[in-house]
């Protein structure tokens, strides 16, 4: 097993570059990853040479923009192992893919006494659209709890179980708090009742190899920005007999079959779901992060971003004043904590003048932060070509910053 992360540190041109006088530390990867030059370039040249709109078009450009598109389409279903691309949606994120279940699943199965289960740890993008169909259809929202050290209480989540629940929805990995949930285990729990489940996996995607078919979730989302590739495109998978039966999310071009002033018919799978021009250039540059990915040792990568976490808890665990803001053994890619000597926002600022880049705030996690009783963190968030060097960086500035706050 070998990785060679200067080797990959090279492929993404923006890492080369000083950021207040200091060596750019890119510690923001939660938010959105890096692009190496690989997806970059397939985004140029298809503006460059292959720009046309895609399916139909009786010419050479949209012909080779659609199968760029739909190739795309097939390395994405072989990245998750999904069983047909017709289980392949494009959305413009994850937040699309959890709405446009919540509004076309969800309005078309559940009412008042339904009950829709999700973590307390979840993005904004998993608990809004949810109590919007819930203000829709009566039915009610249930949070799960999470305990100490940011796990959801598995019992409590247990005991939540009944055949009320119709859809649990629940993030792979925590943004706020960087934890692994046990997502095979909640799957399977719930559909024991006969739910639903959706997965986020905005935060795991980039992590490590994904299987849809021994995970078994009924619907997984997830976004290109947060797996080296292009921001405003995502995948929606879902079981392709679910989907069949579920009604259109939006209507326009490309998703019907026929339109009539007496009726519409719509189109089959997967484009019953993707109304409108697509995002073909983003499309084309999520396939080229996807084979970025496939070309690499996951397990190497995963063994390499595992040690630089382990490395940089380890030093929070040891850095006096420092309180880590969800401490499972079960995490991946995020170190969020808060500082006795000063608000997450100050501390966010004092790093940026030393040229290291972190979140501060509340990551969309309002819920989980009110659960520990904190306005924010500082997240240092990682991917595949931070070091070590990198987490050292990282204490040695907060050192520095404790010397203005204190």
């Amino acid at each position: 097993m070998s990785f060679d992360v200067n080797a990959i540190r090279a492929q993404f041109p923006i890492l080369q570059q000083s950021i207040n006088g200091k060596a750019l530390v890119y510690l923001d990867n939660g938010a959105t990853t890096q692009k190496p030059d690989a997806v970059i370039d397939a985004i140029s040249h298809y503006y460059r040479h292959d720009n046309a709109n895609v399916h139909r078009g009786a010419h050479t450009l949209s012909d080779r923009a659609t199968g760029l598109f739909e190739q795309a389409r097939e390395d994405v279903r072989g990245f998750i192992n999904a069983q047909s691309t017709e289980e392949i949606i494009w959305t413009k994120g994850t937040t699309e893919g959890v709405n446009l279940v919540a509004f076309s699943w969800g309005r078309d199965n559940l009412k008042r006494g339904d009950r829709v289960l999700v973590s307390t740890m979840e993005h904004h993008a998993n608990i809004v659209p949810w109590q919007l169909l819930a203000a829709q259809t009566g039915a009610e929202l249930v949070p799960i709890p999470v305990d100490e050290i940011g796990q959801i209480d598995l019992q409590a989540y247990d005991d939540l179980l009944d055949e009320r629940v119709k859809l649990v929805s629940v993030v792979h990995v925590s943004n706020a708090l960087g934890t692994v949930n046990p997502v095979k285990a909640i799957t399977d729990k719930a559909h024991a009742v006969g739910a639903r489940v959706l997965i986020d996996g905005a935060q795991s995607v980039a992590h490590w190899p994904l299987d849809m078919q021994a995970l078994d979730c009924d619907f997984y989302v997830f976004s290109a920005h947060k797996m080296y590739g292009p921001m405003g495109i995502g995948v929606l998978y879902g079981k392709k007999a679910i989907l069949d039966a579920m009604p259109p999310f939006m209507g326009g071009g490309e998703m019907i079959e026929t339109v009539s002033f007496a009726g519409t018919t719509f189109n089959r799978l997967p484009f019953k779901f993707e109304p409108g021009t697509p995002n073909v250039a983003g499309v084309v540059g999520l396939g080229a992060a996807v084979r970025f990915l496939q070309s690499l040792d996951r397990q190497a990568v995963a063994a390499h971003e595992q040690a630089v976490l382990d490395y940089a808890v380890d030093r929070a665990h040891h850095y006096e004043g420092l309180r880590l803001i969800g401490d499972s053994d079960q995490r991946a890619g995020v170190l969020s904590f808060v500082l006795d000597a000063g608000h997450p926002s100050d501390i966010g600022m004092l790093l940026d003048q030393q040229g290291i880049a972190v979140r501060t705030g509340n990551h969309c996690a309002m819920p989980i932060m009110e659960r520990y009783g904190v306005p924010g963190t500082v997240r240092a968030s990682f991917a595949l070509y931070n070091t070590r060097e990198e987490v050292d960086a990282l204490f040695n500035g907060l050192d520095k910053a404790k010397t203005f706050l204190l």
